[in-house]
């Protein structure tokens, strides 16, 4: 207004008021008929233009249409082949109430487990030790979800194998065993069970082989020594708590190893760990057909040398200075091969038909890999610092 109002002419000036009403009366006037001239014209243009909306949208609807893909490849094939023959498995133990009297039955853990075989009506479950450790009864959740109470045939602490068996009539598939000595590191292998319990059942993840023939320390009996070695297969496939007893498969949907643990540490990420199928086969025989593995023994009580101090070693083993690894006879049982062989509390083993012995876990996998009842083994051991040697034919643990 500041700038119009400098700008207007003396001419203006002098109209006075009556002037400037005149002036504004016409504007008013000119002003309502534009506005009532064009507003029809407005409107019809936004009509128009809605319309034009509407129908753009309704076309897009139209042509708007769901696809359905079928995704095929290598790894869903392979989960097809093998995932019904992995079941879940409820460790069931018995717990006393409140106040003693009573003992109840519940769920004490969860595991996984693979229909290898269905014979004479029955079929045949391969699972972990651990799974079903302790267990009062057993029950066996089928992929479908059918339900069965299972029969343990037997299991095995060294190896973390067991064996159960059902009936067959509910079971359409078994699992195909491969070759788990010709994998190689970086092949692509997918784990199936049931972690977290039964809710997640059948779940997949997929990894590669990261290691062969991993050894991994084990303490059975919680002594803090380790008992045994196991060798393992290593992958990066997610296993977690209730994938124990799982399928490992190759992506032919054979199965290459049982899931047996993870290391569960804040550091480490993807290190799950799985007994070969070429390992277990023969456990699973031996258990299958015993009920136990026909392990041979000699009958002794043993002790690593490197658990005793150096002066024990030298006074009262009287081991050579430069003899510092074997074994320590601590207990012969009676009429046991060790004693029919002549062998005698603090006898120091060092080797076994010429293999060097340097502690128990050596002996162990010696003895359970290479021999086996009714064997004979050559024994060479220090005795007050002689070293002799003896043969023992060997006899089945359960005999002992």
């Amino acid at each position: 207004m500041g700038y119009y109002d400098e700008g207007r002419s003396d001419r203006h000036k002098r109209g006075g008021k009556g002037g400037y009403f005149l002036s504004g009366l016409a504007g008013v006037i000119i002003g309502a008929v534009l506005v009532v001239t064009t507003l029809p014209s407005i409107a019809d243009y936004q009509n128009d233009d809605t319309a034009s909306i509407v129908e753009n949208n309704t076309s897009d609807n139209r042509n708007a249409k769901q696809v359905s893909l079928d995704v095929t490849t290598d790894v869903t094939k392979s989960v097809d082949r093998a995932k019904d023959t992995v079941v879940g498995i409820t460790n069931i133990q018995e717990s006393m109430n409140f106040f003693g009297s009573e003992a109840t039955t519940q769920e004490a853990g969860t595991g996984s487990g693979v229909i290898y075989k269905k014979e004479g009506g029955k079929a045949f479950i391969v699972t972990n030790y651990h799974v079903i450790e302790g267990a009062q009864q057993l029950e066996v959740t089928l992929a479908d979800g059918t339900k069965e109470p299972a029969e343990l045939i037997g299991g095995d602490v060294w190896t973390d194998l067991a064996v159960l068996s059902i009936r067959g009539v509910n079971v359409e598939k078994t699992a195909e065993f491969g070759d788990s000595e010709a994998l190689k590191i970086g092949e692509p292998v997918i784990a199936i069970g049931n972690p977290l319990g039964l809710e997640f059942s059948g779940s997949v993840t997929q990894g590669v082989i990261s290691g062969l023939e991993r050894a991994i320390p084990v303490d059975l009996n919680g002594d803090m020594i380790n008992d045994w070695q196991a060798e393992v297969l290593q992958t990066d496939a997610a296993i977690n708590p209730g994938n124990s007893g799982g399928a490992l498969v190759n992506i032919a949907g054979q199965v290459v190893g049982i899931n047996s643990m993870k290391i569960a540490q804040s550091a480490v990420e993807g290190i799950g760990l799985s007994i070969p199928i070429d390992a277990a086969l023969p456990i699973i025989q031996d258990l299958e057909a015993y009920g136990e593995v026909k392990r041979p023994a000699m009958g002794v009580t043993l002790q690593n040398v490197s658990e005793l101090p150096s002066y024990h070693q030298q006074e009262t083993l009287k081991l050579p200075e430069n003899v510092k690894e074997g074994v320590i006879i601590e207990q012969v049982l009676t009429n046991s091969p060790a004693a029919k062989a002549g062998l005698r509390e603090y006898d120091v083993i060092t080797e076994l038909d010429g293999e060097p012995v340097k502690d128990v876990i050596d002996l162990r996998k010696y003895m359970y890999n290479n021999k086996k009842e009714g064997d004979s083994v050559t024994v060479f051991y220090y005795r007050d610092g002689q070293k002799k040697e003896t043969v023992l034919k060997l006899v089945a643990e359960s005999d002992l």
